[in-house]
């Protein structure tokens, strides 16, 4: 009869992704026959007390096994899994290699092992899903993040990026009920605009294949007619049309993935990412739009602080190398977004307090110029005194965008009109939100568009940008028929799950990155 395996586990806080050794017990003169490491994602048992009342065999995570403490033994417990390593005798290792998909049977019992309550002392192996070891090219061993984006498809794998995973799922029904509990409607905007929405320029066009110039002869394959009639392109923002639809229903938010054809290389950049955006109607004042931010945020990190998931984040082992924040500057700002009363400074008054200290800085702050990174790092350190997030308003019109409602000067001293906007600020990482009051007056928003040259094209301009100045027209309408006073915001969901994760690119907090020059697969 062969001796059973027995699988320590660690204690209860750990979660979907275990890291643990399987082993046998020792025999006389019994060796090992080679290693292999379990991470198990699932578990299904026919017991009566851990099973659905269905036919079928219960699937659950395997922190739900973890938390399970029988006070008698429980056998037929099913563990599926993939291998990276562990401790095997012969007779059970055969065609177990690094990366299999494996089956574990066995019988869920108390443990005598420190740090945890049970094992598994499994009595059967499968593999489901053979494995090359010699190719596999995940390892245990620290591998740089810049050799794992190399591998997108297979990087997932490792255990730290399945925590980055379930980080984003559990932000993401985080922020769902927040929303729901506040009667926010729940929208899908389009991914295919007919304007940029900053007005910035930085856009991919949207066009069919067959509309591609023939490498041969250089002329388009296909029809010259476009297919939309006249140019498309991935949305930057779903702002604008949030702003219709919350004309319907009211208070609206979405998650969307947005598109900028930024030629930057630095790990603040992503071609493709996902923006929080909200939209709030019947209101008149930018504290309020301030205010949900600020308790959308608290409320993240409150309702995640201690789940599993966080408390895996927060483990440092010696393959994570320098690629994460330390723990300890981590659970900093995890604090710092609990805290109450965020601070908030008028742009006027930033640049003041930031001129008295000019010779710290490279770019000197003049007031009409944009913060620059060194800006903000520093108020978000003494404005929020290194913890809480630090909202800045009242920006210059001239450097915010057409659709920000303007406002009569806050302080005489301000040299020009400004609009009711704000960036928020926090420790280390700059800005991660920004939102505003919307022109929702006719002739204001007109004027507004007519500044920034956004409403007329030049005389003598081509079809085509007559067409995009006229790609706003509906946006327009939207002020000629009971357009109350709104506003809203948007925040970077994949900046602000690195700043939680304490990831130092964003690169590697998206699963598939795409920037200038790279997009893999």
């Amino acid at each position: 009869m062969r001796p059973a395996l027995a699988l320590p586990v660690r204690p209860s806080h750990v979660s979907s992704v275990l890291t643990s050794s399987i082993f046998a017990p020792r025999r006389p003169g019994h060796r090992p026959a080679r290693r292999v490491l379990g991470i198990l994602r699932h578990v299904s048992s026919s017991s009566s007390s851990y099973s659905s009342s269905s036919s079928r065999q219960a699937v659950r995570p395997i922190a739900e096994l973890l938390r399970w403490k029988p006070t008698d033994k429980v056998d037929d417990v099913v563990v599926y899994g993939y291998v990276r390593s562990a401790v095997v005798p012969a007779d059970h290792a055969e065609h177990l290699a690094v990366g299999a998909a494996v089956r574990l049977t066995g019988s869920w019992v108390s443990s005598p092992g420190a740090g945890q309550s049970h094992e598994l002392h499994v009595t059967g192996v499968d593999v489901l899903g053979p494995s090359d070891a010699k190719t596999f090219p995940i390892q245990k061993k620290y591998q740089t993040p810049e050799y794992l984006r190399t591998l997108p498809h297979l990087r997932p794998r490792i255990p730290v990026n399945a925590v980055l995973l379930r980080l984003r799922s559990d932000a993401i029904a985080s922020l769902t009920q927040f929303f729901a509990g506040r009667s926010f409607t729940q929208t899908h905007p389009p991914i295919i605009t007919s304007s940029d929405c900053e007005g910035a320029g930085e856009v991919f066009t949207v066009s069919p294949a067959s509309d591609a110039p023939e490498p041969s002869s250089g002329q388009p394959a296909g029809p010259q007619e476009l297919f939309f009639r006249t140019k498309k392109y991935l949305t930057v923002s779903t702002q604008l049309h949030l702003e219709a639809l919350a004309q319907a229903v009211g208070n609206v938010w979405t998650l969307s993935p947005v598109f900028r054809a930024e030629r930057s290389d630095t790990s603040r950049h992503l071609s493709e990412f996902y923006m929080l955006e909200a939209e709030m109607t019947f209101v008149d004042d930018l504290g309020s739009i301030m205010d949900l931010t600020e308790d959308m945020l608290r409320s993240l990190s409150t309702s995640l602080i201690d789940t599993p998931t966080v408390q895996d984040l927060l483990v440092r082992s010696r393959n994570t190398g320098s690629d994460l924040a330390p723990a300890d500057q981590v659970r900093r700002r995890w604090k710092g977004l609990m805290r109450h009363d965020w601070p908030r400074i008028t742009y006027s008054d930033a640049i003041a307090l930031l001129q008295q200290k000019a010779d710290h800085f490279e770019h000197r702050p003049t007031w009409g110029a944009g913060l620059q990174s060194e800006h903000e790092k520093y108020l978000a350190e003494h404005v929020g005194g290194g913890e809480k997030p630090v909202f800045v308003t009242h920006y210059p019109r001239d450097i915010k965008a057409f659709y920000m409602r303007e406002t009569p000067p806050v302080t005489p001293a301000e040299p020009g009109p400004t609009v009711e906007c704000f960036d928020l600020l926090v420790p280390e990482f700059c800005e991660i939100a920004g939102g505003s009051m919307r022109e929702h007056r006719l002739e204001p928003l007109v004027a507004a568009m007519d500044h920034h040259g956004i409403s007329k094209p030049p005389p003598g301009a081509a079809a085509d940008d007559d067409a995009a100045h006229r790609s706003l027209d509906w946006y327009i309408d939207l002020r000629r028929w009971g357009c109350p006073p709104h506003g809203g915001f948007g925040v970077g969901f994949d900046r602000l799950l690195s700043y939680l994760a304490g990831v130092q690119t964003v690169r590697d907090m998206v699963s598939f990155p795409r920037w200038h020059g790279r997009c893999d697969c």
